[in-house]
């Protein structure tokens, strides 16, 4: 006979739901250890990594390889072997170890046959119960690939506290509020790969700006003219690098001066269209990118503003104060019933459930009801004996006769008794009472020693 359980939980898996009850009397550490896990939110998400057809279904790492898991005492803890309790049939639910004693963690296994092998070494300290069971069997047919592992793992969405063996429980955060910093972690993610995407289009629009190119390339053309005016002149000078060249009476250099100053007129005008363009495209790419960073804070402070709100509703639900004005407006203007109202309310009329005053007979009714009754009966009576109680047909008046005018007419008729079956029945099923056996036992005893005792007597007078 299987031992009483305290406990119950429900694993909602992509696979269905899992319905467990766990021995927290006999196992209390690995119970305790595994609900203040699932009040934390921490199996949300874990797949099952492991997968042995025919034996187990393993799960409860973190990280899905099989060599994570941490447990809410912060090390692991000792092994709870019950002698009571062993792996007699599938759906029995087990801790995981690295392989030796008391290395317990949050890894756990559900068995898929009976395993008498794993009796001593794993705590085991739950059982899945109805139909739930084939869930797991489910989960134990699936495709697996090298080192037991499942092609497409499935995996755990939430898991329910259904009944709580430990209130005293404190965790350290709530599911709830996990979900929220995860959302919020994601939140930030996005917002970093957002700023890291802005910035990179920064650097690229600098780059296909062309405001500071081209004041390189005219530095260049300068040189070049110089040079073009050395070849022309014979030797370069400093002064021609830096300014107009001085006034000289060598023709070839006012050549080349005046060639300068042509090369210098007919190339403003360009460079200054340029540099227009340029300025304009520079101006239309800053006006997208602030509008994009107006949007995306917009959008950011909008999200942070529903994030703050959320979890201050949290904070409220948890320390047992008021939900806000939106959930108490809402839960006043829509009073719901519970389920034990709506089912008195549809069996109401049937159960006399009513309020006095409402079709309620009274009792004056009922009587006059039974009373009319009565007088039907006794006027059949008086019929029956004005026809002068005879069977009809002259057949023995102890057989009897279908004489049927309605339901009301019928009556037995029994042969009358003489006495004799009384005696036969006597006479063929004796009562033995097994206390008047006893007693004639222990007086037929007592006769004997008196009888005895008798003879002894006589014997000496002689």
């Amino acid at each position: 006979m299987a031992l009483p359980t305290n406990g119950r939980v429900i694993i909602d898996t992509t696979a269905g739901e899992i319905e467990i009850e766990l021995w927290s009397k006999e196992t209390p550490r690995t119970c305790r250890n595994f609900i203040a896990l699932a009040l934390e939110g921490y199996y949300d998400g874990v797949i099952f990594h492991r997968i042995v057809p025919g034996f187990l279904v393993q799960t409860g790492d973190k990280t899905g390889t099989g060599g994570g898991g941490e447990s809410f005492y912060g090390e692991p803890f000792e092994d709870e072997i019950h002698p009571r309790l062993r792996y007699a049939h599938r759906g029995l639910v087990a801790m995981a170890n690295n392989g030796t004693k008391n290395s317990n963690d949050s890894q756990f296994f559900i068995t898929l046959d009976r395993a008498d092998e794993l009796h001593g070494k794993h705590t085991l300290f739950g059982r899945v119960i109805g139909d739930t069971v084939y869930n797991v069997m489910k989960i134990g047919e699936m495709e697996i690939g090298e080192n037991e592992r499942p092609v497409y793992p499935p995996k755990i969405k939430s898991i329910t506290i259904v009944d709580n063996p430990f209130p005293d429980i404190i965790p350290r955060i709530t599911a709830a509020e996990k979900r929220a910093q995860q959302r919020a972690r994601e939140a930030g993610q996005r917002e970093r790969e957002e700023a890291e995407r802005r910035r990179g289009a920064k650097k690229d629009v600098k780059l296909l700006s062309f405001g500071g190119e081209q004041d390189d390339e005219t530095e260049p053309v300068a040189k070049v003219a110089v040079v073009d005016n050395s070849d022309a002149a014979g030797i370069p000078t400093p002064e021609s690098l830096l300014g107009p060249p001085k006034k000289s009476n060598e023709p070839p250099r006012e050549r080349a001066s005046e060639k300068e100053s042509s090369k210098h007129q007919h190339e403003k005008p360009s460079k200054s269209s340029k540099s227009e363009g340029a300025e304009k495209d520079i101006k239309k790419i800053r006006e997208t990118h602030a509008k994009e960073k107006a949007s995306g804070s917009d959008a950011r402070r909008t999200e942070i503003e529903q994030m703050e709100s959320e979890i201050r509703r949290l904070t409220r639900k948890r320390e047992g104060g008021e939900d806000s004005d939106e959930e108490a407006a809402r839960k006043k203007a829509k009073p719901t019933k519970s389920y034990l109202e709506e089912e008195l309310a549809k069996y109401s009329k049937g159960r006399g459930l009513q309020k006095k005053g409402k079709g309620r007979k009274d009792e004056g009714d009922i009587l006059a009801a039974l009373n009319s009754f009565r007088g039907l009966l006794q006027s059949n009576a008086n019929l029956e004996m004005e026809d002068g109680g005879t069977v009809p047909g002259g057949e023995d008046p102890g057989i009897e006769v279908d004489d049927d005018r309605g339901f009301i007419g019928h009556a037995l008729h029994f042969p009358k008794d003489d006495g004799e079956e009384t005696r036969k029945a006597e006479k063929d099923y004796e009562v033995i009472d097994p206390r008047q056996r006893g007693a004639r036992a222990r007086e037929e005893e007592r006769e004997r020693k008196r009888t005895a005792m008798k003879g002894k007597n006589g014997r000496g007078r002689r």
